[in-house]
């Protein structure tokens, strides 16, 4: 957690101010996101969280790369498609959209209140180990 906490820190105080024409991320409700994700069959699952915390409770179709690994795995996300990120409660995928923004992802979703929010909503989770 100390390092997770390390690093977003980091992404924050190193990250250049975002350019006029970058994409900005759009703040999305447990409703909001189940919405989309029934209307966009391209819509790509990032999941920041930690591989303890996948195993535990995902979504389903959701890819883990957790927020410390993201500057060095960017290659694996599409930028062609739409990207919903999540995590526990908001933060560390807030973190992450606003880094995606940076790097010239054009559309970005960050599920508010993780999926924890998601899970009290009564939207469908999966449990236990991929």
């Amino acid at each position: 957690m100390r390092r997770q906490l390390f690093y977003l820190l980091f992404l924050l105080i190193m990250l250049p101010p975002l350019p006029a024409d970058a994409a900005v991320a759009q703040n999305l409700n447990p409703r909001e996101a189940f919405t989309i994700l029934g209307q966009r069959s391209d819509l790509y699952l990032l999941d920041v969280r930690s591989t303890g915390e996948y195993r535990q409770v995902r979504l389903e179709g959701a890819r883990l790369i957790p927020i410390d690994q993201l500057s060095r795995r960017i290659a694996e996300l599409p930028k062609d498609r739409p990207i919903l990120v999540y995590c526990a409660v908001g933060s560390r995928s807030a973190q992450a959209v606003n880094y995606l923004a940076r790097q010239g992802y054009p559309e970005l979703y960050n599920l508010s209140g993780g999926i924890y929010a998601w899970a009290q909503s009564g939207f469908p989770v999966l449990q236990g180990g991929p």
